[in-house]
């Protein structure tokens, strides 16, 4: 029962933005990364609770078969398992003098002089990189006096992504994934697109068409959802499609399908990710204006680089209703400051500061109202959280720069 049993079960994971930015680090830095896999990882945390468990089928005891187990340590299913992992792992790491990173806490950097030592934690799996191949062997001393460890090599699978080291830089891909995806719905035979979506007709609510199966419906979404972590060609056209979920009809699910027959025919589409980069941050900022049919609302866009190494990106449709082409890429640029905010945080616990970040925006009158700090009639409507990119321009924390579309 909650709160006798257990108090706090969220453990901390590591988000895939987080991941390609420490490629992009390690590209920048040069070095190669090696992934270690705990065995039997919540079978080694201590239980700051009470737990009794029945005894299982099997291994009753005859002469006393309606006695409890009380646990010294965690089982798997256990909701405070995860919890009482992190807890475990993290102690043991930042006694060891790793420092725990101040965004991502499931980020671990210990620097010796001019080396520095990186380790990524996703649950028991665990990606390392260094400057010095000894501090790497050095870790992983550390870990093997605590666990017991089930895999220790170059890093090459990590979350579904396929990851491809080589001398010059780091090729992502989910070419495996994305081959599987195209037969799990009926498409192998289908003829290919040239493009994820069409560019002259629009996707609307379609109340006239016949509805299709949901569970289908979303099932494919949800497939292409995952897809887009290393497809930021996809990420608007699924986006838009997500949108329909709730009541899908024939066109939706005509149009998904129109992007899995891409997908099929750019099943090894990759991400490079080159050694020849520095740290700058630099961001592309777009949107269209009353671009959804339903309700006029705008999608704001946006791609966030670490030199040249392109680490994020986003499609997402905004909250309010614009009036003005101007407004839509305004909030749009807003989006993206925080994107890059917290990615100017990561790269600090890194060690690499960033004094100030760059955007680009193709719209010079949403340039003008992040510099002008008057609230005339044009912007006077404009929800004050959009604001806030004026105080990140007067503080010279973000450079907005006009690039043409």
């Amino acid at each position: 029962m909650e709160g006798i049993d257990f108090d706090e079960t969220f453990a901390p994971i590591a988000r895939l933005e987080s991941v390609r930015l420490l490629l992009a680090i390690a590209c920048h830095l040069k070095f190669k990364l090696y992934q270690m896999d705990v065995k039997t990882a919540f079978l080694n945390d201590v239980l700051n609770e009470e737990v009794y468990v029945e005894q299982p089928k099997g291994f009753e005891d005859p002469h006393h078969p309606n006695d409890v187990f009380q646990l010294k340590k965690a089982l798997y299913s256990l909701k405070q398992g995860p919890r009482a992992w992190y807890e475990r792992l993290s102690s043991h790491l930042l006694g060891n003098g790793y420092v725990r990173g101040s965004v991502d806490k499931t980020l671990f950097v210990k620097r010796l002089k001019k080396d520095v030592l990186i380790a990524q934690v996703y649950v028991d799996d665990i990606v390392v990189g260094s400057t010095s191949d000894l501090h790497v062997q050095d870790f992983i001393h550390v870990m093997t006096s605590e666990f017991e460890m089930s895999l220790v090599g170059e890093l090459k699978y990590f979350l579904g992504l396929q990851i491809k080291q080589s001398h010059d830089g780091i090729f992502v891909s989910q070419s495996k994934y994305a081959k599987n995806l195209v037969p799990k719905f009926g498409l192998e035979g289908a003829k290919s697109t040239r493009t994820p979506m069409s560019t002259s007709a629009k996707i609307h609510r379609d109340l006239h068409c016949k509805s299709v199966d949901q569970t289908l419906y979303r099932s494919m979404i949800g497939s292409l959802l995952y897809l887009t972590a290393s497809r930021p060609d996809i990420s608007f056209s699924v986006g838009v499609c997500a949108r329909f979920q709730s009541d899908p009809k024939e066109s939706h699910l005509f149009a998904v399908k129109r992007i899995i027959k891409y997908v099929s025919g750019t099943i090894e589409f990759r991400l490079w990710y080159t050694y020849d980069t520095c740290v700058n941050l630099v961001g592309y900022s777009d949107a269209d204006w009353a671009g959804c049919s339903d309700d006029r609302k705008n999608t704001s866009g946006g791609v966030f680089y670490v030199g040249n190494n392109l680490v994020a990106w986003h499609s997402k449709k905004q909250n309010s209703v614009s009036l003005s082409t101007a407004e839509a890429e305004y909030v749009a640029a807003g989006s993206c400051c925080t994107q890059l905010l917290w990615m100017r945080q990561m790269l600090e616990d890194y060690g690499l500061a960033q004094s100030c970040f760059l955007i680009y925006c193709d719209n010079m009158s949403a340039i003008d109202i992040s510099k002008n700090p008057v609230q005339h009639s044009r912007t006077k409507y404009i929800d004050i959280r959009h604001h806030f990119i004026r105080d990140l321009v007067e503080d010279k924390i973000l450079s907005l720069e006009f690039v043409p579309s």
